[in-house]
């Protein structure tokens, strides 16, 4: 029996495609022999290519059997509960867009940092490294959200417009801000939950020579009026200290200072968004601690919701569970358009191109730790830390 005689007259057919993106093409090329394509939805994992023109063939090939208002490029972090409130946090609440912009935010950070080494995945991996792993898609696709101007309405190509706009913007990094703007790391041996773990270069199957990167630190610059002088501090890393997937908004402090000197460090409002390990969203504000002895000592404390603890008796989906639920209803509004990932990739591959011509081998870390001393360095220069680090 054919697949066409097995899906039958059942109406629209959601294809999911859960291979290497380089037989997509075949794929919709069989779907269409046989009559489906017609009725089909596909939806395609990440990566899309491994670069700007890998991505083009495998989106042409797509295209030459599907529409894209049937085409669903999937990123699971677009499904988080979190990602979604970020449409909603930022424009249905005054509070915030009104100050969603240069005047009133110093920078931002995205940080999505992994426990875990590569798994297993060592042939897959090491062919892509974690900026295409990660920043291309996930991280890219976090900066803008938070960055992009308000749409027209909420339906998908309004929406998708104004992220377009975000990576058209996005300053490209080469010439001397490839060594002042980014760190590239690789891990070496170290400690993970209190055991011994190898390095990058130790793990099975590996290639001992391999230069490939398994964290990326970068300052990324928005040319536009919004975001003019504010730097997004995207870092990703391998065998992190912790998984913690989180967006920190550093609003800038008050023109005038009024309180105690040895105070002022504190005096900055943050909105931090947790996608993991826990959803969440918590805006740190100043107050006075409590009790006749204390003056006007300042304390730093949180407006929080946490999903889990507001919501008890909702369960919360899972990420690939709404997407795949949009996909049969046919919303797009979560999903990645074709100019999306060009542009992304156009941005990356000066990156990967800038490493290449430099020669430069990854800088090393211990597995267990946040990275190269490097990636501090590249935040602490600018006068700031990143938030939360122990």
């Amino acid at each position: 029996m054919t697949l066409a005689e097995r899906v039958g007259d059942s109406g629209t057919v959601i294809a999911y495609f859960a291979t290497p993106a380089s037989v997509y093409g075949a794929i919709c090329e069989n779907l269409a022999k046989v009559g489906l394509a017609e009725r089909t939805r596909a939806v395609l994992e990440k990566p899309i290519g491994h670069d700007l023109e890998s991505s083009r063939t495998v989106n042409d090939a797509v295209a030459r059997h599907f529409p894209e208002n049937r085409v669903y490029r999937i990123d699971h972090y677009l499904g988080k509960e979190t990602v979604q409130n970020l449409i909603a946090l930022r424009f249905a609440n005054s509070l915030f867009e009104t100050q969603w912009n240069q005047n009133y935010i110093s920078h931002v950070e995205i940080t999505v940092a992994e426990k875990v080494g590569i798994e297993g995945r060592w042939g897959y991996f090491d062919k892509a490294g974690q900026l295409r792993d990660m920043i291309q898609n996930h991280l890219v696709q976090l900066l803008c959200l938070i960055a992009m101007d308000p749409p027209a309405d909420l339906s998908a190509d309004a929406i998708r417009d104004e992220k377009v706009k975000v990576l058209k913007a996005l300053q490209p990094i080469t010439g001397e801000a490839l060594h002042t703007h980014v760190v590239r790391g690789q891990y070496i041996a170290g400690y993970s939950e209190g055991r011994s773990v190898p390095g990058y270069l130790e793990e099975e199957n590996s290639n001992p020579h391999s230069d490939t990167e398994t964290f990326v630190a970068l300052r990324a610059d928005i040319r536009n009026w919004r975001w003019a002088g504010v730097p997004f501090y995207l870092r990703t890393g391998k065998r992190m200290p912790q998984k913690l997937s989180q967006i920190v908004i550093h609003f800038k402090e008050p023109p005038h200072y009024i309180f105690a000197p040895e105070q002022r460090m504190q005096i900055s409002n943050k909105l931090i968004i947790r996608l993991q390990p826990d959803e969440s969203i918590s805006l740190r504000v100043m107050t006075k601690e409590q009790g006749l002895d204390k003056g006007m000592q300042l304390r730093s404390g949180p407006l929080q919701l946490n999903f889990s603890d507001a919501y008890r008796s909702a369960r919360i989906p899972d990420a690939y569970e709404r997407l795949l639920l949009e996909v049969m209803q046919g919303n797009q509004n979560l999903f990645v358009r074709k100019d999306e990932i060009e542009y992304s990739w156009k941005w990356c591959d000066q990156l990967i191109a800038g490493w290449k011509r430099s020669g430069e081998a990854p800088k090393p870390y211990a597995a267990g730790s946040w990275g190269p001393m490097s990636s501090i360095a590249l935040i602490t220069r600018d006068g700031r830390s990143w938030y939360g680090d122990i």
